[in-house]
């Protein structure tokens, strides 16, 4: 019996929508970084990218456990030495929410090209609106 190696012309694509409202932060990243994996599907290729796209909206509305929205800090490097960035989720938070949650997702994604590639099926949205009405998305309940 031969193993099944999906290849990238046959990957039949989805777009999903998720309502990120009262969802914590680490649970729905997990979640929608299996789909945008492709890894719900029997035909899952790990150097193939067999996922799906995935609208979240709501990002503003994601709930963070325990002290993190104060302890927990958002790090970044400007590429300057010793130019060291970072502050708290609850500024990031409330300035920009669309940020957080997709390093959260990206970072649960592989950290190459393939993982590059499945990021930019990726749509978030700190509202309830998102602009991709002529896509038909469906909407996808994550019991979480």
């Amino acid at each position: 019996m031969k193993s099944y190696v999906a290849k990238p012309l046959e990957v039949e694509r989805k777009w999903y929508v998720v309502d990120a409202e009262g969802k914590t932060l680490g649970r729905l990243a997990s979640e929608v970084a299996k789909i945008l994996r492709g890894k719900h599907k029997p035909i899952y290729t790990p150097h193939v990218d067999t996922g799906d796209f995935v609208i979240i909206v709501n990002a503003e509305k994601v709930v963070l456990t325990g002290k993190k929205l104060d302890q927990k800090m958002f790090r970044w490097h400007t590429g300057y030495i010793g130019h060291m960035k970072e502050i708290s989720y609850r500024d990031m938070m409330a300035t920009r929410p669309v940020k957080v949650v997709e390093a959260a997702i990206k970072g649960m994604l592989p950290h190459n090209s393939l993982g590059r590639q499945m990021g930019k099926k990726l749509k978030v949205y700190a509202g309830p609106e998102h602009a991709h009405q002529a896509q038909v998305p469906e909407v996808l309940e994550l019991d979480i």
